[in-house]
């Protein structure tokens, strides 16, 4: 398997992966169930305010960027706080890292 220059380098096979926990970020749609701005503000605070300049709000959910590893963790903030997940979509790689 290849090692890539993924910081730190990982092989090839986990990168996009549930096995990748380098600091590469996505563009992530997460549709959700809410009639406040509830999972906005879950979703702001763990990713932070340098991020959150950049999310952007849709009918139904949130686009924004984001490393793979940190999915499973907004998701259960979210069910936590009583916001119904109806999809999470990765879109694309992007070219700023995850710190």
């Amino acid at each position: 398997m290849k090692l890539t220059d993924a910081k730190p380098p990982y092989e090839s096979t986990e990168i996009g992966t549930p096995k990748d926990y380098t600091n590469d970020m996505y563009r992530y749609y997460f549709e959700v169930g809410e009639s406040k701005s509830t999972a906005q503000i879950i979703i702001q605070s763990y990713i932070g305010p340098e991020k959150s300049q950049e999310m952007i709000s849709l009918p139904h959910g949130y686009e924004f960027e984001l490393a793979i590893q940190c999915v499973p963790d907004i998701v259960s903030d979210l069910v936590k706080g009583g916001i119904g997940v109806y999809q999470v979509v990765r879109y694309a790689k992007t070219n700023n890292e995850w710190s």
